[in-house]
């Protein structure tokens, strides 16, 4: 027989053992939404889900059950040898702990493969992340990584995760550059799925002494970050990366590849093209319609984003901070790194150059 587990139980059997989450909700619930790295296996595909959906609201919950079974029978042998082929324990979840995981449990236990079925399924799990942010302790020091665009700062942030060292990858877990062009290229993820990939990081550092993140505003394309971490932002230590325009543009052309989308760039510029000087705009224009792309991502540099950046950062005048006046992102890492070394637990204002 299965075993009914809580979000903690869970939490804790993760840490101590080989655990495979599964999601059997339909592909769009998961899509939507689903607890980090869990595999999807639904019971009901899309279609099937909305049919006995209806069948409940509009006949009976006898025949939306009659028609569960009889789309569940068709396809059990399938099913069940899905989960036959995951290794190690597993856990399944629905959207509120009830009849799918519970008949995706039953099912299992009788083919001899154990199951553990999470209590309350994905809400419980999503009123837990709300209720974690809303009280949640920041307890590492802010060390907050700012730069003109094209500084590579998330680029510099990945590196410096590789290597070991605490970061939060806010732009990685909103799945948006945070700019008019942030999206490109990327999937940008929901507010559900931001909360749950940040609180599962914050989590995991709760014990650094610091923790590395880039000044973001408050909202980085679809998602909102908490308050208290839009706090912290603002007292912590502001790290500057200073870097020659030439370089930045480098930076860019090999993050946002023009080339490959072309069409959506121009369609995102024109959508900020009122707000830069008119000769300018239509020079950026045109450079962008005659693929020169340099061309173009050097005068948004200079009549737009250098300009706006140097308004907004002007906020952080009174703030502590480091200034890494560098040549390319391979300075930038090793200066941050070696400042890093030399203050492991904490920071002074000293400027760095």
């Amino acid at each position: 027989m299965f075993q009914d587990i809580t979000l903690e139980e869970l939490r804790e059997l993760k840490q101590k053992k080989k655990l495979t989450v599964i999601d059997v909700r339909s592909p769009s619930e998961y899509e939507d939404s689903t607890l980090p790295g869990s595999l999807n296996i639904p019971l009901f595909n899309d279609e099937e889900r909305a049919a006995v959906g209806t069948l409940y609201k509009q006949t009976s919950v006898q025949a939306a059950k009659e028609k569960g079974l009889e789309i569940v029978s068709a396809k059990l042998p399938a099913f069940i040898r899905e989960f036959g082929a995951i290794e190690g324990d597993k856990a399944v979840f629905c959207w509120r702990g009830g009849m799918r995981s519970r008949t995706t449990a039953t099912v299992l236990s009788l083919m001899d493969i154990h199951a553990y079925r999470l209590v309350g399924g994905y809400k419980a799990y999503r009123k837990w992340v709300l209720e974690e942010l809303e009280n949640f302790t920041f307890k590492p020091k802010s060390l907050v990584i700012h730069g003109n665009t094209g500084t590579g700062k998330t680029n510099l942030l990945h590196r410096l995760k590789s290597k070991g060292y605490p970061v939060l990858d806010l732009e990685g877990m909103a799945g948006h550059r945070g700019s008019i062009f942030g999206h490109i290229g990327l999937k940008a993820n929901n507010q559900k799925t931001f909360d749950s990939l940040l609180l599962e990081e914050l989590k995991r550092l709760e014990d650094a002494p610091y923790v590395l993140y880039e000044a973001e505003s408050k909202r980085i394309g679809k998602v909102v970050m908490p308050g208290f971490l839009a706090e912290q932002k603002e007292n912590g230590t502001q790290l500057w990366i200073e870097m020659p325009l030439e370089a930045r543009v480098d930076i860019i052309l090999e993050d946002y590849q023009p080339e490959r989308y072309k069409e959506q760039y121009i369609a995102a510029f024109r959508r900020i093209k009122s707000r830069i000087h008119v000769p300018i705009a239509a020079e950026i224009d045109r450079c962008l319609q005659a693929d020169r792309f340099r061309e173009a991502v050097r005068l948004m540099l200079e009549y737009y984003y250098d300009p706006k950046y140097d308004y907004t950062s002007q906020q952080y005048d009174g703030e502590e901070k480091v200034v890494f006046k560098v040549n390319n992102l391979d300075e930038a890492e090793a200066a941050v790194i070696s400042f890093l070394s030399s203050r492991p637990k904490g920071v002074s204002s000293t400027i760095s150059g």
